[in-house]
């Protein structure tokens, strides 16, 4: 058996980390949070989330000496304007908690009102993969996943925004998902698909 690459994913989130060992076990990587170097998050000062993932990647690179994953993801609700985008972690403070963030949401987009609200959002992920610091090649997926904002959370399974978020053509939110479902049909599931492919590719060569 050929020798795992040992890359850092450039997060410390171990919901994260979980989640993205299982879409992308195909690979032949070791990936190890950044965590495991005590290395601390990186401000996120891009104005997009391709660029705040590569800022992370890059600063995981830098710190390490290794390849590394970044991903950068959140929630879009056109009807606000793109809230919370890149923001979606701390959308209600720096140290806000899901519970929190949720609540911001649901009270900026429904308020008083309780008809005529335009609920359409989509989750963004993007997934970045540098050989070094100054890579000039990233490797970047993409994968959106379209649903609604509803105004009561269910479900325990997710994280985040997955509570009040139900997919297009769905009875179930993202929170009420079982983990394989979501995995096949999630905005990292489909970023990691492409994903997989592009690194198998680069990492023959």
């Amino acid at each position: 058996m050929s020798r795992l690459k040992q890359t850092v994913l450039a997060s410390n989130n171990q919901h994260k980390l979980r989640e993205l060992k299982s879409l992308l076990r195909d690979l032949p990587l070791e990936l190890i949070p950044q965590s495991d170097w005590n290395i601390a998050s990186v401000a996120e000062t891009g104005n997009s989330f391709i660029e705040n993932a590569l800022i992370k990647a890059r600063h995981a690179c830098q710190q390490t000496g290794l390849p590394s994953i970044a991903d950068d993801s959140g929630l879009v609700v056109p009807s606000l304007n793109g809230e919370p985008g890149i923001r979606s972690a701390r959308f209600a403070g720096e140290d806000a908690d899901s519970t929190q963030n949720n609540n911001l949401l649901l009270q900026r987009l429904y308020g008083e009102l309780d008809t005529g609200i335009d609920s359409r959002a989509y989750f963004c992920a993007v997934l970045i993969y540098i050989d070094s610091a100054n890579d000039p090649m990233p490797e970047v997926s993409l994968g959106t996943w379209h649903g609604q904002i509803i105004r009561n959370p269910r479900g325990t399974n997710g994280f985040g925004y997955d509570p009040i978020f139900l997919p297009d053509e769905m009875t179930l939110t993202a929170a009420e998902l079982d983990p394989e479902t979501k995995n096949r049909l999630s905005h990292r599931a489909k970023a990691s698909r492409d994903f997989v492919g592009r690194l198998k590719f680069r990492l023959t060569i």
